[in-house]
């Protein structure tokens, strides 16, 4: 079975650069990936004092990163930064305390931009966050797109051939990367009910 990956791009915009990356990697995805973009658009500002009402929309999109293998980012810059409606979807699923749908989780980073330098800065603020929401984010290869409004041509579609080389051998790293972790899992949590087996019957 392909590792089900959820797509979060970071921009709202109807024309989005970012989004019709995020639609050429489902088209381009490996086939031990699926690719579902999981919207972030109506979900509401996170509100500790809604905690024990979660609304629906916050609800289900807990639901969909959970049941999720791993988590990909696509997103562009804002002020050196990360958009402020991708920062309330992160702080939304990695709550209420101690039930993040985040942690463990394996990750990867694309960040697009019509200039020169790629988004980087919101690409190394993602990855700082991940630090701490322990998400494992793949570190090679980086992805900066610049000039990304050149990259499509006037219907839409993906019209540079090196971007199109690149998004495929990003994909292929990064499917490597999720399986490496979750079957780096896998294993610990063998080892872990084989303690738990021992020690009953020690007992």
């Amino acid at each position: 079975m392909p590792h089900k990956i959820a797509v979060q791009v970071g921009s709202l915009r109807a024309d989005s650069l970012n989004r019709k990356i995020a639609d050429q990697l489902v088209r381009l995805r490996p086939n031990d990936l699926s690719l579902e973009i999981v919207g972030i658009a109506d979900l509401p500002f996170y509100n500790e004092d809604i905690e024990e009402n979660t609304p629906p929309e916050s609800q289900e999109f807990r639901e969909r990163i959970k049941a999720a293998d791993a988590v990909l980012f696509v997103t562009p810059e804002y002020n050196r930064s990360v958009p402020g409606a991708l920062k309330n979807a992160i702080d939304v699923g990695s709550r209420p305390y101690g039930a993040s749908v985040w942690n463990g989780k394996p990750g990867g980073v694309i960040t697009a931009s019509p200039g020169a330098i790629g988004g980087f800065g919101a690409n190394h603020h993602l990855r700082q966050m991940f630090v701490f929401l322990n998400v494992l984010v793949m570190k090679q290869p980086e992805a900066y797109l610049s000039h990304a409004s050149e990259m499509f041509d006037e219907s839409g579609a993906l019209a540079d051939e090196r971007a199109r080389e690149f998004l495929t051998s990003f994909l292929n790293a990064y499917a490597q990367w999720v399986t490496a972790c979750l079957g780096h899992a896998d294993v610990r949590q063998n080892r872990l009910n084989l303690q738990a087996t021992r020690s009953m019957v020690s007992a």
